[in-house]
């Protein structure tokens, strides 16, 4: 881990750590992982991540599709077996509650679907366990206060799955941030988000509940709607019986349970583009935008957008699907751009609009010459492995609660200047639009008793 050049997480550090791994015979006591949701994301990226950080054992796993519960037993058993080390015994759980109830294990995975993030993330930190959140922290702006006040409140180590910021081998996205906020473009003045857009189509028609996944608490705090895969994920099993966990799941295109592309990619690319800005605790103060939302039901998240964000310092932030998939940073002597690789996109995402330009790549190759940086951000090519070196170490991991909520606050507001079609301006202290009660009423949404975490957190301090 390098230095910190920059006071943006200085604060953050907690100070509690589990008993099990203080003593004499800590450095022999390996962190102990409970994994909660075993989909596609879990499988192909949490699960290895933590496995193959040698510096944790994975001993539950947790999810309410049993076919996915049961392919995550063997997944792990397998790295073990591969690995030619004891595999610890394995719990498996359906209800993440049971998982927590466990006082042995010490962090938490958590790679649900969205709208589950705020009640078991919640959950997690009141249990006193260290929580790794996959991306965006929150579904809405209240749920996401709510879980900043709880972790502050309990000194947890908590990472959330804005990988971007440990991207290896090249780290070009820490590369690009540190020439930035080391003056290589000049006074920065504008920055471009480019997302793609998700595909939408005709509502699939109910079907029968399939007997291995618990329906009902999969909806948790959204409506309580009938079932079709569309609304869900693959229930496709190959010839040996295995759950197709590689496909992309429909509720990622389904508003109850995602908002779309611009909080899903957005996450990671407000990320970087705030860390860039020095701005990982800012909030823009005026946002104007448009989005188009097909008609369907379940397949409705946004398509085609444009935002406009305004921020301090006069900096414009215009995220749209017309532009590149990356980040692109521009100033008055010139720009430097960023993506992950030469589309921009994983091989299950919807198609992004080429970028025609090299990961890192400038206006003026100079710009890239890393002598002479005057910012340098801490190191990392593992997310998982720094969370979990931050565990043991107590030490502020790259994407605590406060900077995740902030980038996912930009997210939110975006999003809903997308459905209102209007400017806004926002009082970043507040936590409000102003004078505008239509706007403000889309900062939270309804829960379906009994789940949903603020009403969690109300049955919590009634008990």
């Amino acid at each position: 881990m390098g230095k910190h050049s920059s006071a943006s997480a200085a604060s953050f550090s907690p100070l509690i750590v589990s008993p099990r791994l203080l003593g004499a015979e800590a450095p022999s006591n390996r962190i102990r992982v409970g994994q909660i949701g075993c989909g596609r994301i879990a499988s192909a990226h949490d699960l290895p991540g933590v496995f193959h950080s040698g510096l944790a054992d994975l001993v539950a796993v947790c999810d309410v599709d049993s076919l996915r519960l049961a392919a995550a037993q063997a997944l792990v058993a397998k790295f073990y077996r591969e690995a030619q080390r004891t595999a610890p015994e394995l719990t498996a759980f359906e209800d993440y509650r049971e998982l927590l109830a466990r006082a042995d294990i010490d962090a938490v995975v958590i790679s649900v679907p969205d709208h589950w993030h705020a009640e078991i993330a919640f959950a997690t930190v009141r249990a006193g366990k260290d929580v790794y959140l996959q991306k965006p922290f929150t579904m809405t702006q209240a749920e996401g206060v709510l879980l900043l006040a709880e972790v502050t409140r309990s000194g947890r180590i908590f990472q959330v799955g804005s990988q971007q910021r440990s991207w290896g081998p090249n780290e070009q996205f820490r590369q690009a941030c540190e020439f930035v906020r080391s003056g290589r473009v000049g006074r920065l003045t504008r920055v471009e988000i480019g997302l793609p857009t998700d595909p939408t189509a005709p509502d699939d028609p109910p079907q029968p509940v399939p007997a291995h996944l618990d329906y009902e608490r999969w909806l948790g705090p959204t409506p309580d709607v009938y079932y079709t895969e569309q609304r869900v994920h693959s229930q496709k099993i190959n010839a040996a019986g295995e759950p197709d966990l590689a496909s992309r799941p429909g509720w990622l295109r389904h508003e109850s349970c995602c908002l779309g592309m611009i909080t899903g990619w957005g996450a990671h690319h407000f990320d970087t583009a705030h860390w860039g800005m020095n701005m990982e605790l800012g909030a823009p103060f005026k946002i104007e935008g448009r989005g188009e939302f097909p008609t369907n039901r379940i397949w409705n998240v946004h398509g085609a957008y444009h935002v406009e964000l305004d921020y301090p310092g006069g900096v414009r932030l215009v995220v749209s699907d017309l532009q590149p998939n990356g980040v692109k940073f521009i100033g008055d002597e010139g720009w430097i751009f960023v993506s992950r690789d030469a589309e921009g996109a994983t091989a299950s995402d919807p198609a992004s609009r080429p970028t025609g330009m090299k990961p890192l790549d400038a206006s003026d190759v100079r710009l890239l010459d890393p002598r002479g940086v005057t910012v340098q951000f801490p190191h990392s090519t593992s997310h998982h492995r720094n969370w979990l070196e931050c565990v043991r170490s107590r030490a502020t991991p790259l994407t605590p609660a406060p900077v995740a909520h902030h980038a996912n606050t930009a997210c939110l507001l975006s999003w809903i200047a997308m459905k209102l079609r209007r400017p806004l301006t926002w009082n970043a202290s507040a936590g409000r639009f102003v004078d505008d009660a239509e706007a403000n009423s889309l900062l939270t949404r309804p829960e379906r008793a009994p789940y949903g975490a603020l009403r969690l957190a109300q049955t919590s301090r009634t008990l």
